[in-house]
C-alpha cells in the first residue's frame, strides 16, 4: 500500500469539472493531479525563500525612491 493520507477537499464546481476532465485526458487520478499541483506550489515557495535568502544583504530601496527614479528618467 502507498504511504498516503486520506483527506477531504472541497472544490469549486468549475474547478472540479476541469480537474476531472484533465484527469480523464491525461489518464491520471485526481489525487495524482492535486498532489503534483501542491508539490509544484511548495517548490515555487522554496525557490522564493531561497531567492530572498540570497538577497538578504542587498540594500533596501524604498518605493518612493523607485517612483522618483522612474519619474526622473521619464518612465512614468
Amino acid at each position: 500500500m502507498n504511504d498516503t493520507t486520506r483527506s477531504t477537499i472541497y472544490f469549486e464546481p468549475h474547478l472540479h469539472r476541469a480537474l476531472r476532465l484533465k484527469a480523464a485526458h491525461t489518464r491520471c487520478s485526481l489525487s495524482h493531479l492535486v498532489n503534483e499541483a501542491v508539490r509544484q506550489a511548495l517548490q515555487e515557495d522554496a525557490e522564493d525563500l531561497a531567492a530572498f535568502e540570497d538577497r538578504v544583504n542587498e540594500p533596501l530601496v524604498s518605493y518612493e525612491k523607485v517612483l522618483k527614479d522612474l519619474k526622473k528618467h521619464g518612465k512614468i
